[in-house]
């Protein structure tokens, strides 16, 4: 912590300055809220140098993707025409994964393709505006994409997070008229005992009874219909993660004020970079001379 040789305020707003002080630096996964601040510098009074925002998302970006989870490919394996793959994913922190503001989701992206490199199927893809392709609550803001044990279609897909409900039970994105969580898979730290957790920080939702679902991780197995289409088939696995998620931000929109009115300005603005692969790709290789074979 080098000290600071100059008179430093301890705040933005009514910081009054002070001296002895030193600098630290806390660095979380807040990579999208650094690189908004950095590019609206001045509309939010930002005083932070460019390359110290910079310096700041760098770090960051490594810490996620080096010390914050891990995922592979656990199994890939062909038969019947079928390809079944287990995805293991595992939370390297000390707390739940997403943390902090439930604004925050991590999910699962997979891809399978065939031969020539051609998709022949793929889960939690991520949209231009920031959604993610088959999740409920990303198209409809009244439902919530469940935990998933198993995935079979690409308009399914393994999403952690905690999903609130006001006292009508209806899904809410509004911190006072949240009352209970109707989902809450988050990743587990090591050492949390799901059965035994406090209530207000227990799993909620069908991941309290997924057994593949503990304080060692997640797997999910997914099990692709290859069709007619020809191996080896390549799998690509990645854990992504987003500090507003869509529908926090589109819920929003309809007040009529200038502060959520410019947020929602600068999130639709960045909403293509909104979303930070954790792991790079993690690649399975299957051969085989028909699909229906063992590869």
């Amino acid at each position: 912590m080098p000290a600071v040789d100059r008179p430093t305020p301890i705040a933005a707003v009514l910081g009054q300055p002070r001296e002895g002080l030193s600098r630290h630096t806390f660095i979380g996964g807040n990579l999208f809220i650094i690189r908004m601040l950095n590019r609206y510098r001045y509309e939010l009074g930002v005083e932070a140098l460019p390359q110290e925002m910079d310096a700041a998302a760098g770090a960051t970006r490594r810490q996620l993707q080096a010390d914050t989870a891990s995922v592979s490919i656990a199994r890939a394996e062909i038969a019947s025409g079928r390809l079944e793959i287990d995805v293991a994913v595992r939370n390297l922190t000390g707390h739940k994964l997403p943390t902090g503001y439930p604004a925050r989701r991590a999910w699962l992206h997979l891809v399978v393709r065939d031969r020539d490199g051609r998709p022949v199927f793929e889960s939690g893809a991520v949209e231009p505006n920031g959604s993610i392709t088959g999740n409920d609550n990303d198209a409809d803001a009244a439902r919530f994409e469940p935990h998933h044990r198993e995935i079979t279609s690409a308009d399914q897909v393994q999403i952690y997070e905690a999903v609130m409900v006001d006292a009508a039970g209806v899904v809410t994105t509004g911190l006072l008229r949240g009352v209970r969580y109707v989902k809450d898979n988050r990743l587990l730290p090591r050492g949390f005992d799901k059965a035994t957790a406090e209530a207000d920080i227990r799993v909620h939702g069908e991941a309290m009874q997924d057994a593949d679902f503990t304080d060692a991780g997640d797997r999910v197995r997914y099990r692709v219909d290859v069709g007619g289409a020809v191996g080896p088939f390549r799998v690509e696995a990645d854990l992504y993660y987003q500090t507003i998620a869509y529908r926090w931000a589109q819920n929003l929109r309809p007040y009529d004020a200038a502060e959520p009115k410019r947020f929602v300005s600068m999130y639709e603005s960045m909403a293509e970079s909104s979303a930070t692969s954790w792991q790079g790709t993690q690649q399975r290789r299957g051969r085989c001379k028909e699909p229906r074979h063992a590869g």
